[in-house]
């Protein structure tokens, strides 16, 4: 059986096989832990989107203060690949321990601040999708193209999605300069921001420019918000001020939360705090919102019905 794990994993998760001692009675489960426990596995490990991660039930171990808890990791298109390892768990479920301890009390969706930003989707639905993202960055101009309009067309109000700024500042000359603008539309229209933020993503290559001149980028920028400013009937003094203080206060904000969560590239979707890095196929993106809506009680929508196969012709026939 060929295992996906890499080996200094497999080694990793000795010192819990080790430790677990003999099976006594069940400790109650928690469904909100279990699917943390399974976030963090998935995140920690790079688990891959089509495996599934079983969390069992727990039992009394060696170790004081830990029960033992096994984690069953198995592949959906291939059931003869399938692993459990036993992993060590704090009484009051805060911790869960290999070699090292992952904080289960901090849950990333709430770390995570979003409060004030545009939003896509139904402000009620229990599911977020939140997405750092780069507005100079080719992958996230493909991410974007999948989550609007394929993944809210198929949730519709299943899901909202909000956008963090995370600029890579070392190899995109006019990406802070295009959350600084963007932010500028948000503070007064969040339809502004998002009809701003859908151009870029389908024209950063008219930003850039044949020539790569970052002033000429900049005077395009500036000038794209001033046209969206002037479609959604902004206030225009308020506006151009805002685009010519450029504070970049609040994407370095952004950047910070990203940086603290462990975001190095983009993008980087966190969907009800399970992590999901760089331009992933939708269908794999589904999959984990539809772990997220498992987990809410809620059933996902049914698997988009695939193209039939046209017969194929009689070579005599008519």
């Amino acid at each position: 059986m060929v295992f996906l794990f890499r080996t200094r994993f497999l080694f990793g998760c000795l010192f819990v096989l080790l430790a677990a001692g003999c099976k006594a009675q069940d400790a109650p489960r928690n469904p909100k832990v279990d699917r943390r426990i399974e976030i963090l596995v998935r995140t920690q490990l790079n688990v891959p989107q089509d495996w599934n991660v079983e969390v069992g039930a727990r039992s009394k171990s060696d170790i004081a203060g830990y029960d033992t808890v096994p984690i069953t990791f198995s592949s959906a298109t291939d059931p003869t690949k399938r692993q459990s390892l036993n992993f060590l768990i704090s009484k009051d479920g805060n911790t869960l321990a290999r070699l090292s301890k992952w904080d289960l009390s901090k849950d990333p969706s709430d770390e995570i601040s979003t409060g004030n930003r545009p939003m896509r989707g139904n402000p009620q639905a229990k599911v977020t999708i939140i997405n750092f993202d780069d507005l100079e960055c080719p992958y996230c101009a493909r991410m974007h193209a999948q989550l609007f309009p394929d993944t809210l067309n198929r949730y519709k109000d299943q899901i909202k999605v909000v956008y963090k700024d995370f600029p890579l500042l070392e190899i995109h000359p006019w990406a802070l300069r295009a959350s600084i603008d963007a932010n500028c539309l948000a503070t007064q229209n969040p339809s502004a921001y998002w009809n701003y933020v859908d151009y870029l993503h389908t024209h950063g290559e008219d930003v850039t420019g044949p020539d790569r001149d970052p002033a000429k980028s900049a005077a395009t920028l500036d000038k794209l918000a001033r046209d969206e400013g002037q479609r959604s009937k902004l206030d225009t003094t308020k506006l151009n001020a805002c685009l010519t203080k450029q504070d970049d206060s609040v994407v370095r904000s952004s950047l910070k939360e990203g940086d603290a969560l462990g975001v190095d590239g983009t993008p980087t979707l966190f969907i009800n705090g399970e992590r999901l890095s760089g331009a992933l196929p939708e269908s794999q993106v589904w999959l984990a919102i539809d772990r997220a809506l498992k987990a809410e009680g809620i059933t996902p929508p049914p698997e988009p019905a695939t193209a039939q196969q046209a017969p194929a012709k009689n070579p005599g026939g008519r």
